[in-house]
């Protein structure tokens, strides 16, 4: 809908204005638990982006919200709510796992091109399921998802207590071959002579996240199937009409979203934990939901609003550890941010459409 105001009203300066108004909100609870909410956002801040052992977990956590905001953006172009995210990576782990294990890999390179293709592959088949049932039995896709997300939980928990359980150890698989371990930033950026933090998670999947965003952006504006997705999006009977099949729209789209939220499984997996264990998703899939939902489906809002949650999830571990907030507090201020980017958008946006409008007729 074409509301008369500036692109970049849209996309930057209301998502800015909901922002701040989410992180004064979340200020005042921070103050009702006897909390100073300056200080609180100061070692927020430093705890998300102190060099030494800030800003990579940061981008490990940024890496992951992209591959599902992005998962998430791809089915919504089409109208399609994929909120099954969480099952999708956690099955493309068990993906990553089986070929990690299955071979001794004799170099990096050619473990996270076989890694990257299990996950994609486990993740778009997770979400093929919905996808049919939808298509054929009319089974509404949100439905459907959050079942798969229960169902994929009670897999991985069933594999790691029985066939992938290392022998004599806690729920998880055995570790995989040291010569399938990823380089972390700090062996990246070491080549170049940037001294990174060495123990970080981050890994090589960060800049893959960034190239899964590039092609996410070509395929839904620059080629023909992303023109047809945004078509049956629009108007799923206006592209009936012009010889475009519901049924292959709905499942390509599937499996296209199904296949990025799995990609951050070799971020997880493959790149941090080197093995499958319990919560390795870490409700990455459900945070990308509000990544997408910020970022207005658009890959570079993804990337923006993914760091911002990735510095959020980190900045809260510093919370907890100097000024004894609870975890909660954190997931509070996601769910505040979700709310005024999303259902309260109206809040901010009708005063600055208006203040706009105004402007247009003086300036007429």
């Amino acid at each position: 809908m074409n509301t008369g105001i500036p692109k970049w009203v849209d996309v930057i300066l209301i998502p800015l204005l909901s922002l701040i108004l989410a992180f004064v909100v979340s200020g005042l609870v921070v103050l009702s638990i006897g909390k100073d909410p300056i200080q609180a956002i100061k070692l927020m801040v430093y705890g998300a982006f102190r060099l030494n052992d800030g800003i990579g977990p940061t981008l490990y956590y940024t890496t992951s919200f992209i591959f599902t905001g992005l998962a998430v953006a791809v089915a919504f172009h089409a109208k399609l709510f994929n909120i099954g995210g969480e099952g999708q990576a956690a099955i493309a782990g068990v993906g990553v796992t089986l070929v990690m294990l299955a071979f001794d890999w004799p170099h990096w390179t050619i473990a996270l091109l076989v890694g990257t293709l299990a996950a994609a592959a486990f993740g778009a088949a997770w979400a093929a399921v919905p996808a049919y049932l939808q298509v054929k039995r009319g089974s509404h896709i949100v439905i459907t998802t959050i079942m798969f997300n229960l169902i994929a939980g009670s897999v991985i928990a069933y594999l790691l207590v029985g066939p992938l359980q290392a022998n004599g150890s806690l729920p998880e698989s055995s570790r995989f071959p040291s010569a399938a371990a990823l380089p972390t930033l700090h062996d990246i950026l070491g080549v170049v002579g940037i001294n990174f933090d060495r123990f970080s998670d981050a890994n090589i999947t960060f800049f893959m996240a960034l190239l899964a965003a590039v092609g996410v952006w070509l395929l839904i504006w620059k080629s023909r199937l992303g023109y047809e997705i945004r078509m049956f999006g629009e108007s799923d009977k206006a592209a009936v009409y012009a010889g475009i099949s519901p049924v292959k729209i709905t499942m390509i789209v599937m499996l296209i979203s199904g296949a990025l939220a799995g990609l951050m499984a070799v971020n997880t997996v493959q790149g941090q934990a080197e093995r499958l264990v319990l919560g390795a998703v870490e409700g990455a899939g459900f945070i990308g939901i509000a990544v997408a939902l910020m970022g207005r489906n658009h890959p570079v809002g993804i990337v923006l609003a993914a760091f911002l949650f990735g510095a959020l999830t980190q900045g809260g571990v510093e919370l907890q550890f100097e000024m004894q907030i609870p975890a909660q507090m954190v997931i509070v201020i996601q769910a505040l941010i979700i709310m005024f980017t999303g259902s309260l958008e109206n809040l901010v946006r009708m005063p600055v459409e208006r203040l706009f409008t105004r402007m247009k007729k003086r300036a007429a």
